[in-house]
C-alpha cells in the first residue's frame, strides 16, 4: 500500500510538472502532450491572445493582432487578464498589448479607458494622445490620471515634505541651538581639547547646532523637464513631486516642461493633473533653450537647486548648454542631472553629454521616485548627492 500511496504521488509531480512546462511553453507543438481546463484554460488563452503565434509578429514579419482591433473582444480580454493575474502582470501586460499590438488608439474610447488597470506607463500614453481624444473620453482620461497621481501622492509626499523640511532645519546654522538641534558630533569634535580626563568627559565650550527653518522662502527649486516621448514616466513623476515641493512654504518652486519650446506650468503646480495635461509628449529637444529660460529666472543663486531630468540628446547647441551649466554652478546654483525619475532605471542616454556634465562637476544618473527625496534633501543642504 505504501508503494502504490508513492506511486500515485510520483505521478502526481511528474503531471503538475508537465502542466507548468505546458503553460510556459504555450502549446505550440510543446510536445508536453498536456491539456488544460479551467482556471489554467482561461489564463493560457489570456497569455496566448497577446504573446503566442497570432498575438506577436509571425516569422515572416507580418503582424497579425491575435486581440483583434475590436473594443469589446480587448474589453473582454482586459477583464479576464485582471481576473488571473496580479495587479503588477497587468500592467505590464497592457503596456505590452499597447506596444506589441498598436491598440493605444482604442484607449480613445472611454468604454475601454474604464477597463484598463491604472499605471504611469499608461498615463504617458494617455498623455501622448490627450490632443486626439475625442470630448467623451476626455473626463474619463482626466479621471484615470488622477487616480494614478493620487496613488503616487499617497506613497510619496509624506516622506517628502517631512525629509526636506529637516534639511530645511539643518541648513540653518546657529551658535545658540536648543537641546534637541545639538549636532552633538560636531559639538564634541569642536570641543576635544576641554577633555577631562579625570572626570573622562568633554566640557561643550561652544555648542554647534541648527536652527529651526523659518517659515519665509528659504530655496528656490526649479524643475526642467525634458517631455519627448521617451520621458513619460519621468513627466508623471516630476509633476508629482513639483506638486508636494509647491505645497511647502520654505521653498519656492518652479516647473517648466521643453522639447524644441519651453513651457512654464509653476501656475498650475497646485494640481498635478492640470500640469500634466500642459504637456505634449514627442518632438524634438532643445536643453540649451530650456536652460536659457531656467536661467533668466534665478534670483537667489545660492539658494536655488536646479534639476535638469533629460536623457540629454539634445538637439539645440551643445556648447551653449555646457555654459549655461558651468555659469549657473560659478554662481552658486547647485545643479542636478537625472536621465530618468522613474522606477525603470536609466534609459538610453547621451553618453557624451552625461560625460561633459560629469567634468563640470555635474554627475548624470537615473533617479527612482523613492530616492528622489534624499537627492533633494542633500542639494538644499549643499552635501554629495546621493547617487546610487
Amino acid at each position: 500500500m505504501a508503494g502504490t500511496g508513492s506511486a500515485a504521488a510520483g505521478d502526481a509531480s511528474a503531471q503538475e510538472r508537465l502542466r507548468r512546462w505546458r503553460m510556459v511553453l504555450g502549446g505550440e507543438e510543446d510536445g508536453t502532450g498536456c491539456a488544460l481546463a479551467g482556471r489554467d484554460a482561461g489564463m493560457d488563452a489570456a497569455l496566448s491572445a497577446l504573446y503566442g503565434r497570432n498575438g506577436r509578429n509571425g516569422r515572416d514579419g507580418e503582424r497579425s493582432a491575435g486581440l483583434g482591433g475590436s473594443a469589446p473582444h480587448v474589453a473582454r480580454w482586459l477583464g479576464d487578464i485582471r481576473t488571473y493575474f496580479p495587479s503588477p502582470v497587468v500592467q505590464v501586460m497592457q503596456r505590452d498589448a499597447i506596444e506589441r499590438l498598436g491598440l493605444a488608439s482604442l484607449l480613445l474610447e472611454p468604454e475601454m479607458l474604464e477597463a484598463v488597470e491604472p499605471d504611469v506607463h499608461l498615463v504617458g500614453t494617455l498623455l501622448s494622445l490627450h490632443k486626439a481624444m475625442p470630448e467623451t473620453t476626455r473626463e474619463t482620461a482626466r479621471a484615470v490620471v488622477r487616480k494614478v497621481v493620487g496613488q503616487l501622492e499617497a506613497r510619496l509626499a509624506s516622506r517628502t515634505r517631512a525629509t526636506l523640511a529637516g534639511a530645511l532645519d539643518r541648513s540653518a546654522r546657529t551658535s545658540r541651538p536648543r537641546h534637541a538641534d545639538i549636532d552633538w558630533n560636531r559639538t564634541i569634535r569642536a570641543n576635544l581639547k576641554n577633555y577631562l580626563p579625570e572626570h573622562g568627559t568633554v566640557v561643550p565650550e561652544r555648542l554647534i547646532g541648527y536652527g529651526r527653518a523659518a517659515r519665509s522662502v528659504r530655496k528656490e527649486v526649479v524643475l526642467c523637464v525634458d517631455q519627448s516621448g521617451s520621458m513619460a514616466a519621468s513627466v508623471v513623476h516630476a509633476s508629482v513631486f513639483g506638486a508636494v515641493l509647491a505645497s511647502m512654504r520654505t521653498i519656492a518652486t518652479r516647473l517648466v516642461v521643453f522639447d524644441t519650446a519651453v513651457v512654464d506650468l509653476t501656475d498650475q503646480l497646485e494640481d498635478p493633473v492640470d500640469v500634466l495635461f500642459g504637456t505634449q509628449l514627442g518632438g524634438g529637444t532643445d536643453i540649451n533653450r530650456a536652460l536659457a529660460y531656467c536661467q533668466s529666472r534665478i534670483t537667489r543663486p545660492a539658494d536655488t537647486v536646479v534639476v535638469l531630468i533629460s536623457d540629454l540628446y539634445e538637439g539645440g547647441i551643445r556648447d551653449g548648454m555646457l555654459a549655461r551649466v558651468a555659469a549657473m554652478k560659478a554662481s552658486g546654483t547647485e545643479f542636478v542631472a537625472l536621465l530618468a525619475l522613474s522606477d525603470e532605471g536609466a534609459p538610453a542616454y547621451d553618453r557624451e553629454h552625461a560625460a561633459a556634465l560629469a567634468a563640470l562637476g555635474v554627475p548624470a544618473f537615473a533617479c527612482t521616485p523613492d530616492l528622489f527625496p534624499e537627492v533633494m534633501a542633500a542639494a538644499l543642504e549643499k552635501r554629495p548627492l546621493p547617487i546610487p
